[in-house]
């Protein structure tokens, strides 16, 4: 029993073309929109590149794009089949194409569905990217004269004052890394000698932030330096003071963005599914009731359209057996070959008289 079994007179007919063929332009345009999110996320993936540990966040980009074009490309050839269907003379030319159309549009639903599902999944690939991205970056910091890390102290200031956030995990990150260049420093100064000295990696290290890491919104006076020391401000506890340094670190700042980003992304593409999907069923309906036109040259008589001329388990049942059929083809195959070869490596036998 077929699936999805429909009769279609001529209006019918006529008016499932037409309607596909509008939302097989609404799909261009959708498609339009997957590539121009794309590459929206791309360039702003871009942007931060250099607090990014490697390229792996580019893949849901590249695949909203190559999404976005397939899109037009197929919907595009879909509107020109639905617009011919209406005249069964130019329609004749299509029906050698359209199964091998209608596989391919299957294959690229589930393509389709896949992408929505990563914009979804990527969050655990992307933090850890930031992280590892974020920490290399913030030991370059301190590198302003070293070519092809000179710009790292302005990318880093510029992101945390942007994202209103500090270091990686929080502000105390900065307290474990020489952010401050020894260009600045006065090496004949003993508190100086003395920092150096204390550290195993003769490191120069404090209890202190950029200032990029301040909150313009506080009304005290940014405490940057000796942020943990009481003593060395007026009315400080360093425990129960609400600091005017940011708190909240730049990986989860980036992540909830880029996050946020992606799953807004992710909701859209799954709604291009969605119509992506119910213009291939009209599309398949659309073939099965011209198909299945009694009298070709009546093009006013009734006919039925159907999803699956089975039923789903039949279909199913048929695709394997096909499978099968396929593999025990090659087999043969493959054993014909080597029986061949094996004739051919024999040698004749010798016999000698005596």
């Amino acid at each position: 029993m077929a699936l999805l079994k429909v009769k279609f007179n001529q209006k019918k007919r006529v008016k499932l073309a037409q309607g596909l063929w509008l939302m097989n332009w609404f799909s261009v345009f959708a498609g339009i929109l997957v590539f121009s999110m794309g590459l929206f996320l791309k360039i702003e993936l871009r942007k931060r590149s250099e607090v990014m540990d490697n390229s792996e966040s580019h893949f849901v980009p590249n695949s909203l794009i190559l999404m976005g074009i397939l899109s037009c490309a197929f919907n595009g050839f879909a509107g020109k089949i639905c617009y011919d269907s209406l005249d069964p003379a130019k329609f004749a030319k299509w029906k050698p194409l359209l199964k091998p159309y209608l596989a391919l549009c299957f294959f690229f639903n589930i393509l389709l569905f896949f992408v929505a599902l990563i914009c979804f999944l990527m969050r655990g690939s992307l933090e850890s990217t930031l992280a590892q991205g974020l920490k290399n970056g913030m030991k370059f910091y301190r590198d302003t004269d070293t070519p092809g890390r000179c710009f790292m102290k302005k990318t880093i200031d510029m992101l945390q004052i942007e994202f209103k956030c500090c270091g990686n995990n929080g502000f105390k990150d900065w307290f474990e890394i020489q952010w401050i260049s020894n260009r600045y420093l006065d090496f004949s100064s003993k508190e100086v000698k003395d920092r150096i000295k204390s550290n195993v990696d003769g490191r120069y290290l404090v209890d202190g932030v950029p200032f990029s890491c301040c909150n313009p919104s506080s009304p005290r006076p940014c405490i940057q330096y000796q942020v943990t020391n009481n003593s060395a401000h007026y009315s400080y506890d360093y425990q129960t003071e609400e600091l005017n340094l940011w708190r909240r670190g730049c990986r989860e700042a980036l992540l909830h963005y880029y996050s946020s980003m992606m799953s807004s992304m992710g909701a859209v593409v799954l709604l291009v599914w969605l119509f992506e999907t119910s213009v291939m069923v009209g599309l398949r309906l659309l073939h099965t009731s011209l198909e299945s036109i009694a009298n070709p040259e009546d093009p006013e008589c009734e006919s039925e359209g159907w999803i699956l001329e089975n039923s789903l388990k039949d279909t199913l049942k048929s695709v394997l057996e096909s499978l099968k059929k396929i593999g025990k083809f090659n087999q043969v195959e493959a054993d014909a070959e080597g029986g061949e070869g094996e004739e051919g490596g024999k040698t004749p036998a010798i016999t000698t008289v005596s």
